[in-house]
């Protein structure tokens, strides 16, 4: 799918649900046109690929942490199976369908839709697990279910997480839902009370997630506190927990612990089992409150993620390029200048020792032949030059290297780069992105805010 077809899909989708998005997206266009002109893009390449167009809730965690469970009590029927083993090995996207049977699609149907946030997902998987990309259905699948509760909206479950077995393919999907999602809840199991036997799991289910730059959108949920009842230590299992987590950098807030009314355990003593309720009414309330919230969260987060976006490109990809490109023009001037020199001194030689006689045909032929040359050595040493930056960036920020080969073809003249026009254009079009970027937030704001209480339907 072509990027010009990938926003006429999202358009129609944007068209009824809110105008303000509908105009965000053309922002995105610009921005895309901005990246691909700077070569950080490639032209099928889009920064609405980076973004879910539906508001999208994802469930992280361990085995037989209680996920399943929790989505089905959510939907109101049973969709995911449940158990104590790993019962589904695959990321499951939930999303509202007409049929009252719960319907089961093939991951390929993530793949190749633009409105889903696994688009294009086989290639990254790809990029990390060579020939995985082509096996999309072994990783996901798409469940469509009558449930009021999913309307508008993508849950995704995902399977049991145990650091140990994870493929890298799996590890990239998982990061990639975290980027995607409006709410992401994190799972873990009350059952086992020595969270510091996971230290691996927690490392990529908390450590890659706190510093997350949008931190606040990630839950961590014990559940199963129920099992904390014969014992009647539920401070001690959520403390325990607390601590695990905070080395793992969490230090406070969006810690949740629950358990299902439906799975849990009796308990005999009428004092406990009222307290854990209590805790559970009490964070499961929370949960949900911002599970509903999402809709309002995703139009916010969309018009900011434009935002920094161009930042991104304006404080960070930009001067990067710059440094590479500009270090990469020094060295092809200086071999251009050791060229002239060496290739004039040659030419003189030829004449001043009488190899050559003094005429205007051999200093035509003599002249002509030095331009070739040096255009020979020129691109060869371009070429070499240009080699030498891609690979130092390759690795660590691929998108800069592709930046690079961009601008150093051939056909590219290399005085450009030291030309305050270079990128003066794109630096002055991401500017006005993010100014649209604030002015789409504080459109969002008229529609939900009213600091003077009017009705916001009077406002004009």
């Amino acid at each position: 799918m072509t990027t010009k077809e990938r926003y006429k899909k999202l358009k129609q989708h944007l068209k009824e649900e809110n105008p303000v998005l509908l105009e965000v997206i053309k922002e995105y266009e610009t921005l895309d046109r901005v990246a691909h002109s700077l070569g950080f893009l490639s032209p099928d390449e889009s920064y609405t690929a980076n973004i879910s167009w539906w508001p999208l809730i994802s469930v992280l965690g361990t085995f037989s942490a209680g996920k399943s469970t929790f989505i089905n009590e959510y939907l109101g029927q049973k969709v995911q199976q449940s158990g104590n083993q790993a019962v589904d090995d695959k990321f499951t996207v939930i999303c509202y369908g007409n049929n009252e049977k719960v319907t089961t699609l093939p991951g390929l149907a993530l793949d190749a839709d633009p409105r889903f946030p696994f688009y294009n997902i086989s290639e990254e998987v790809e990029k990390v697990a060579k020939g995985e990309g082509s096996r999309v259905n072994l990783y996901l699948q798409l469940k469509t279910v009558k449930s009021d509760a999913i309307k508008g909206e993508i849950l995704i479950d995902s399977p049991g997480f145990d650091a140990d077995s994870q493929r890298d393919s799996i590890l990239r999907i998982t990061s990639h839902i975290i980027d995607m999602s409006d709410l992401v809840l994190i799972f873990f199991d009350a059952r086992h009370p020595e969270p510091g036997a996971m230290r691996d799991t927690l490392e990529h289910l908390v450590g890659k997630t706190v510093a997350h730059r949008d931190a606040n959108k990630i839950l961590y949920i014990l559940n199963q506190i129920d099992t904390t009842a014969r014992e009647d230590n539920l401070e001690d299992v959520i403390g325990s927990w607390q601590r695990a987590l905070s080395q793992k950098g969490l230090i406070s807030g969006n810690f949740f612990a629950i358990y299902s009314e439906e799975a849990m355990n009796p308990i005999d003593d009428e004092a406990v089992a009222e307290r854990l309720k209590r805790k559970r009414d009490e964070d499961l309330a929370q949960i949900v409150e911002r599970m509903e919230g999402v809709k309002v969260e995703r139009a916010y987060r969309i018009s900011k993620a434009l935002e920094d976006f161009a930042k991104e490109i304006t404080n960070e990809k930009l001067p990067k390029l710059r440094e590479a490109l500009g270090r990469w023009g020094r060295k092809v001037m200086l071999a251009d200048l050791f060229a002239i020199i060496l290739l004039a001194a040659g030419s003189g030689a030829l004449f001043a020792t009488g190899v050559l006689p003094s005429s205007a045909a051999a200093v035509g032929g003599v002249t002509a032949a030095a331009v070739v040359l040096f255009l020979l050595l020129h691109f060869k040493v371009r070429s070499w030059a240009a080699r030498s930056e891609i690979k130092k960036w390759m690795e660590k920020e691929p998108a800069i290297a592709k930046a690079i080969e961009h601008n150093t073809r051939w056909y590219r003249p290399m005085l450009r780069i030291w030309g305050k026009g270079w990128s003066r254009r794109a630096s002055e079009k991401l500017e006005q992105v993010m100014d649209y970027s604030r002015s789409a937030i504080r459109k969002l704001n008229d529609q939900f805010v009213s600091p003077a209480g009017e009705d916001r339907n009077e406002i004009k």
